[in-house]
């Protein structure tokens, strides 16, 4: 037990007689390593775009609720009528009469 860790740690097992197949699977898990950083690297990259786009996304819906706000503030009679009051424009004293029309039937 001993001389075998003894080996590892000298690194016996990367010259003896069966070498190549030892280098052969550390080749192999080497990429897999590289691999599997590179795709936690991906991973991570993709929340904090995600995370970007989520308060992008919470600024513009705030936005389009705050002119909605407005557009409605706007839509106001009393609005319209402060508005076109500058233009000389002013509600009528006398409300519309309702034209009744009979058929020739």
């Amino acid at each position: 037990m001993k001389k075998g860790l003894l080996d590892i740690l000298k690194g016996k097992f990367l010259v003896s007689g069966d070498a190549p197949k030892n280098w052969m699977f550390l080749f192999f898990a080497s990429f897999l390593a590289a691999m599997m950083i590179s795709s936690s690297h991906k991973a991570d990259k993709k929340v904090h775009e995600i995370a970007a786009l989520s308060e992008e996304v919470r600024k513009l819906k705030s936005e389009f609720f705050e002119h909605r706000s407005t557009v409605q503030q706007l839509k106001l009679e009393s609005t319209l009528r402060e508005s076109v009051a500058v233009e000389g424009l002013f509600p009528s004293a006398d409300p519309p009469s309702k034209i009744k029309v009979k058929s020739q039937e």
